[in-house]
């Protein structure tokens, strides 16, 4: 079984962020980065079935010069390479433009099965899974919390989280692309031998503009900000049942939690 899987490298989450003079993101100087955690939940999925079926796990990944960082940690858990798109940040801000460019490599390789996380740490946009499987013209399933093959690797049938803590069985026939939810498994660490082995591996290079996919973005990010901390009270006097009455229409009507 061949499984390309999509990972994305994103600053790390405790990290104090400070916007930029523009206030278009924020300053990327000094940062530390990681690989977007729900696509490590993805990779993980993607080693367990190479176990399961053999083949080969092929990391796919858009961004700058820096995410080879991430692709190299995830040759050191075991994927077998690596493929990076190399592009200027303000190209890949759309999800369509990313999942455009991950087609074309899709198209090259020709995987049985692509995995995504469900959404990124940094943007969240939680599409270019989707747009991506439209684009191919494949089956595919979100927010997966578990995946079940057929002893030939041909079928899968998959586990949806839905609201309230439901979940929907789906089956579906390979090709099919699946966006990978946070907690499906136990990620693994990378040991000794498979982080000095990454370093063999093989991570090829792709250049954005030789995919000649300029000028098709559909988002643009003006302007970015922190969330504002308000805090506020009313005092509601008059009788207990008068209070209690209030309280109820704003819990139904303002805070719409009843």
């Amino acid at each position: 079984m061949k499984i390309v899987t999509c990972i994305k490298q994103v600053p790390e989450k405790d990290t104090r962020f400070e916007l930029n003079t523009e206030d278009s993101w924020i300053k990327e100087q000094d940062l530390t980065y990681e690989i977007n955690e729900c696509d490590e939940y993805a990779l993980e999925e993607a080693l367990r079935l190479k176990e399961k079926h053999g083949g080969e796990v092929v990391l796919l990944s858009v961004g700058s010069d820096l995410a080879e960082r991430a692709l190299r940690r995830g040759l050191a858990l075991g994927a077998d390479r690596a493929i990076l798109i190399v592009a200027p940040r303000e190209e890949i801000s759309d999800p369509l433009m990313v999942a455009r460019a991950l087609r074309a490599q899709a198209q090259v390789e020709q995987p049985d099965l692509i995995l995504t996380g469900v959404r990124s740490d940094d943007h969240a946009f939680a599409q270019t899974g989707t747009m991506l499987a439209e684009l191919l013209h494949w089956p595919h399933a979100t927010i997966v919390m578990k995946v079940e093959t057929d002893e030939v690797g041909k079928t899968l049938k998959v586990q949806r989280e839905l609201e309230a803590g439901l979940l929907e069985e789906v089956a579906l026939a390979l090709p099919a692309l699946l966006t990978i939810q946070q907690g499906i498994n136990q990620v693994r660490y990378a040991s000794l031998k498979g982080i000095m082995t990454a370093k063999k591996k093989e991570l090829r290079r792709v250049d954005w503009i030789s995919l000649g996919l300029s000028g098709g973005k559909k988002i643009q990010i003006e302007r970015i900000g922190f969330p504002k901390s308000e805090k506020k009270f009313e005092i509601i006097g008059g009788s207990p049942e008068h209070a209690a009455a209030v309280l109820v229409e704003k819990m139904k009507k303002e805070m719409k939690i009843l």
